[in-house]
This record gives structure tokens, sequence and C-alpha cells, in this order.
């Protein structure tokens, strides 16, 4: 990166907006070509079914973006070099990329990093969408449109984590909220694609209970994992089921878990101990026993639900445990291959979906984002 970038520049907002616009307008046609004749909450179903499985590729994509080093593939924002895309910012990145050879821009991690704000900003787009039409149909639909107007709301803030990602050089505490946020991101539209449908599925209410348990450990277990990424602390141990050939290596948890620090940096400015990433390591490799005991139990509960009514849920929640495992353990034995940890980003996203899923259609609707029975026998009738 050039001294003379600034990190903020606005210069090319308006032609990166037209240029989102020509993106969106693809999968906005396609709904509503595809639902015409059929009434609002149809269509923004499917609209939301569509942005939910853009969102789930969007955060794929971010942890691409993360794994090949191309978060500071353009090292300014919203743009790349002021400008659109890498064509126009050439340039500058072939400067860079002479004046340090093995930095963190190139064109391939400049274009990386432009796709995944494409991406971003049609997602956004496309929730912009949903927020409007809400609205303007808002007497007939049969939930209200605070939650399309929630999920908006989300993604702006994501757009600063995004923003702040870059600005603020990978600081690690963002990184992670960036990751989470996305997460965040995911529930909000499966909820809303949930109130749309109207699907419901009756659990008894100790099985809900262990549901929102099991989500918890789930939601702790990934802020652990995107702590052990932003801080790159994947293969600090080596070797399974022992770390660095130690049951109990040394570990400096204080280090480790300093949030307000830089990127491989103590909070006192010096470089981070090898000990605080085994720290974190160990941390994420050790609760996510917790995840796979509370998992299997929830799915195991389900599978004895009468009638067999659970099973479906059952065996796709021991799926993904399985695949977490499989792809969590490939990640540390095989060196963290980038197929490996893109598998085990998706497979985080996918318990993400399902669990929430799950609990949207056994949970009875919240009075502040539900509308009236009257509204509600409208829409259906």
């Amino acid at each position: 990166m050039q001294a003379d970038v600034p990190l903020v520049n606005f210069a090319p907002l308006l032609r990166l907006s037209l240029l989102v616009l020509l993106i969106a307008l693809g999968p906005l046609a396609l709904v509503w070509l595809r639902q015409r004749g059929r009434n609002t909450s149809a269509r923004l179903a499917a609209l939301t079914a569509l942005t939910l499985f853009l969102t789930f590729d969007l955060v794929v994509f971010g942890s691409f973006t993360r794994l090949t080093d191309s978060g500071l593939g353009c090292p300014d924002w919203p743009g790349c070099y002021g400008h659109v895309s890498p064509v126009g910012a050439s340039a500058h990145i072939q400067a860079a990329e002479a004046a340090i050879p093995d930095g963190p821009v190139t064109p391939t991690k400049a274009w990386i990093e432009m796709i995944h704000r494409y991406l971003a900003m049609t997602v956004g787009l496309l929730i912009l969408v949903m927020t409007i039409a809400a609205w303007w149909d808002r007497k007939t639909l049969p939930y209200s449109p605070l939650w399309p107007t929630l999920t908006l709301a989300w993604v702006i803030v994501q757009g600063l984590f995004g923003k702040y990602t870059v600005t603020l050089k990978l600081y690690p505490a963002v990184v992670t909220a960036h990751l989470l946020g996305g997460m965040v991101l995911l529930a909000l539209l499966v909820r809303q694609h949930v109130a749309w449908k109207g699907a419901q599925f009756d659990l008894p209410a100790g099985l809900r209970r262990l549901l929102l348990a099991s989500m918890a450990v789930l939601w702790l277990q990934l802020a652990l994992g995107g702590w052990v990424s932003t801080n790159y602390a994947v293969l600090a141990c080596t070797g399974f089921p022992q770390c660095n050939d130690q049951w109990w290596p040394a570990m400096n948890f204080a280090q480790g878990f300093t949030l307000l620090r830089e990127l491989g940096m103590t909070a006192s400015g010096e470089v981070m101990s090898m000990e605080a990433l085994v720290a974190i390591h160990m941390t994420h490799r050790l609760f996510a026993w917790a995840v796979v005991g509370a998992v299997t139990l929830l799915a195991w509960r389900l599978w004895q639900l009468q009638g067999g009514r659970g099973r479906r849920w059952a065996w796709t929640l021991w799926a993904l445990v399985l695949w977490q495992l499989g792809s969590g353990l490939s990640n540390v034995v095989l060196g963290w291959p980038l197929a490996a940890a893109l598998g085990h980003s998706a497979g985080a996203a996918a318990l993400v979906c399902v669990t929430t899923w799950l609990w949207c259609v056994s949970a009875t609707a919240s009075p502040y984002f539900a509308r009236s029975p009257a509204a509600r026998s409208l829409t259906s009738a």
C-alpha cells in the first residue's frame, strides 16, 4: 500500500452503487418473474430465500478472502485505490506489489477482496428492496415489516465492520465481530423467511430449552472459532488428540484472550507468544466437545419425537456435527488446507441456519413483530 492512499475514499461510491444495482437486477427479475401473479408475502418469501442463499455464499467467500490473505487486497474502502474495480487500480496495485512482492496487495487478492465487496453490497441492496416492499404492503402482510427493517439495520452494521476490518488493518476483535455479524445476518434472514412462509413445528417445552442451550453453546464456539481464525492460531497445535506431542501444552490465556490489541501483538505492543496462540487453539478444540455433546443430544431427542416427525432434523444435525468434526480435524492434521478450512466455515454457517430455523418454526410469534390475527387471516384467504 502506498503511503498517500487514504484509507477511506468515497469517490467511487456512486459508480459502485450503479454496478451493484446492475448485478442485483438479475436476482430481482428472477424472483419477480417466477412469482408473478402471487401475493407480496410469497414474493418476499422467495426473495428472502434467494438472499439467504447469497448470504451463505457471502459468509463462505468471506472466509475465502481471509484464508487467502486478501483482506487488504484493496487497502482502502469502499473501492480499490479510489476505483470501482482492480482494473482501474492496476497501476497502484502493480506499484504496491513491486514495493512488497510478498505483501497483501496483488492483482488476485485485489479481485478477491472486491468480489467480496460486490457480493456484500448486492445482499444489502436485496434486503433494502425487501424492506421497502414490506412497508409498502404492510397492511396485508402476516408479519410486521420490522423484521426486514431490523435485517437492513444489521447489514449497515456489517458494512461498518467490513470498513473497519480494512481501515484498522485486520484488528482481531473487529474481524471476529465481522465474522459473527455474518452469522447473525444469516439467522435474521432465516427468521424472516420463516415469518413469510408461516411454517410451524411443535416442540415440547423441555426440548425447546435444550435447543436454546445448544444454540448458546454453538454461538460461543463460533466466537472462539472466529478468534482462532483471525489470530491465525489454527496451526498453533499440530497433531491430534495431542497438541504438539503434549496432552496439556504450555498456554498463555491472558495474552491470547486480550481483545483490544493489534494482530499478532500483545496489549503492550510486544510480539504475541506461541503459548498465547496455543491457548486460543486449545480453547476452541476443547469446547468443540461441548458442542458435539449438546447437538448430539438434541438430535437424539428429536429422533425420539412421536411419529418420527423429528427424524429429518436429527439426521441433518448429526450430519453437520460429523462434517464439522471431519473438517476441523483435517485442518489440524493436514496443515490447514484451504478446502477443509472453507468446509469448516460452511458447516458452521449451516449449523446456524438449521438451529435457527428449528427455533423459529417452533417459536410462538413475538407480539412486537407479528401482525394482528385479522391481517394474518386476510393474507391467507
